[in-house]
């Protein structure tokens, strides 16, 4: 069986295509467009060397153009502060008493939990946001609530 340099080429791409499947590293993904770009360049005719110019040029920048953009996305939050993650993230709860050292319980959601102060200052009862959950422990802070002035129109 006579292979070609161009069926060299699509098999290289293939293995990095299946390489970064098994390891999600997107950066093999990069490399493989290279080597397509080899294979494409192979059956347009061009010699060994301008194939391996263009694929080293075609891989090594399109894993720096992807590390770039990499480089301009906002990290996301860790997971235990993310609402994407954890819709109860951002909900209110009502918490009535706190131990000297940060902790209460607290009703959510039907069930009694774990709340630790996560805001600046001495704690004190209220309503509270929660801010992070860590295991079973919810993280809040005081929400202040604005109480509304009625003024009542002498008749």
């Amino acid at each position: 069986m006579d292979w070609n340099i161009s069926t060299l080429w699509w098999m290289a791409a293939g293995g990095l295509v299946a390489a970064e499947l098994a390891s999600g590293t997107f950066y093999l993904l990069m490399l493989g467009l290279g080597c397509a770009a080899g294979a494409l360049a192979a059956h347009a005719g061009l010699g060994g060397t301008a194939q391996m110019v263009l694929a080293a040029v075609v891989g090594a920048g399109a894993t720096a153009a992807w590390h770039l953009k990499r480089l301009q996305t906002p990290a996301a939050a860790p997971a235990e502060r993310n609402p994407d993650v954890n819709l109860d993230i951002g909900q209110q709860l009502h918490v009535g008493h706190w131990a000297a050292d940060g902790t209460a319980r607290a009703a959510y959601r039907g069930a009694s939990w774990a709340v630790r102060h996560a805001g600046s200052g001495t704690p004190k009862a209220g309503e509270h946001r929660i801010v992070a959950i860590n295991g079973s422990e919810l993280r809040v802070e005081h929400v202040a609530v604005a109480t509304a002035v009625t003024e009542v129109a002498p008749n």
